[in-house]
């Protein structure tokens, strides 16, 4: 299954980096094109928000997703990682995993199982 995935901060890069995706596709302006089925990962932006960028690419992509993993940062409470809840709810599909900034080394070993 193809890893696609948007960073700003870099703590999601990070954490596709570590987890030796070299195939991942990163999302550009949101206009890219997949055809085939993937798993998102996504930072969630502002207070709870889903970026931009991947609204515009799940316009164009929303059928062939098959999951969401987002990152966030505790400190903003309830609002941790909903961009992954957002996306769950408005696609209808299953949020995997939620880890803060780039993650720790268990969050690498448990998304590499989700994954597999």
């Amino acid at each position: 299954m193809k890893i696609v995935y948007t960073s700003r901060t870099g703590n999601v890069q990070s954490m596709i980096e570590r987890l030796g995706i070299a195939d991942a596709i990163k999302i550009g302006e949101g206009v890219d094109k997949v055809a085939e089925e993937y798993i998102l990962f996504t930072y969630t932006d502002g207070y709870g928000e889903v970026p931009f960028e991947v609204e515009e690419f799940l316009s164009n992509n929303s059928e062939n997703l098959k999951g969401v993993i987002a990152s966030g940062n505790t400190g903003y409470g309830e609002a941790f990682c909903a961009a992954g809840d957002v996306i769950s709810n408005q696609y209808n599909v299953p949020f995997l995993y939620k880890f803060e900034d780039e993650g720790t080394e268990e969050d690498v070993e448990k998304i590499k199982e989700l994954i597999k």
